[in-house]
């Protein structure tokens, strides 16, 4: 699992996809400190249904997630070179683990980053408000990673794939459709905001903080068990 990690994380490292991530993580704190500027300051439920729930995790944090995590799987069927790994006699979670691992520790520092410069700036400076915008966040990012995983090995096309799910269902559909909200990550990551800090999103019709967690829990665990079974009965060129 090591070689597959480390070799990953090369892979996925590179100095253009960083610098993307890095710009990307940049706009929801260039956001708020504009609106900070400004001669009207936002209602609290304002910045959080707009910038929080809005912007960073149903916009820019999927992106910033897609764009490491996709290629992970996708660019080696494209390359069709999948079949050297496939080929060694090691367990296909051997495999699909250590990937998502990897595409975890390259996405979630620069996620943790905006998250936690955006919550700082915009509730000057209360450090329960901050971390638990900082913590929903970096679950968000995990599920949206083992998703994205496993639109790589669906698709050779999964950067495409992976832009319909953020505009249509995290973006349109969620934010209009309240039924699709429970099917919605960004849903469950606010929630969980929400549960570190009862105070924040507290006009939103957000379930409760266990029934957050557990829904997290079989989304990541369902997914993973999907990507690994993708793995195991795909025919690998």
């Amino acid at each position: 699992m090591g070689a597959v990690y480390f070799l990953t994380l090369r892979q996925l490292g590179s100095r253009p996809r960083l610098l993307v991530l890095a710009m990307l993580s940049a706009i929801p704190v260039f956001m708020v400190l504009m609106m900070l500027r400004g001669n009207t300051a936002p209602s609290v439920s304002s910045f959080e249904n707009f910038i929080l729930a809005g912007v960073l995790t149903g916009s820019i944090m999927p992106l910033m997630v897609l764009a490491i995590t996709a290629p992970a799987f996708a660019n080696e069927l494209e390359d069709r070179t999948l079949a050297n790994l496939t080929l060694a006699p090691i367990a296909r979670s051997r495999i699909v683990v250590p990937k998502l691992l990897a595409a975890v520790t390259v996405s979630a520092p620069f996620v943790a980053v905006s998250a936690f410069l955006t919550g700082e700036f915009a509730y000057l400076g209360d450090l329960r408000a901050t971390l638990a915008v900082t913590g929903g966040a970096i679950i968000g990012v995990a599920l949206y990673a083992v998703v994205f995983l496993f639109f790589g090995l669906l698709s050779t096309q999964a950067i495409g794939l992976g832009l319909l799910y953020i505009v249509i269902w995290e973006g349109f559909l969620a934010g209009f459709v309240s039924g699709v909200r429970l099917l919605s990550i960004r849903y469950y990551a606010t929630a969980l905001m929400h549960g570190l800090d009862p105070r924040r999103f507290a006009g939103e019709d957000q379930v409760g903080f266990g029934m957050a967690l557990g829904v997290t829990v079989v989304v990541f665990g369902g997914f993973l068990y999907l990507a690994i079974r993708r793995l195991r009965r795909m025919d690998v060129p």
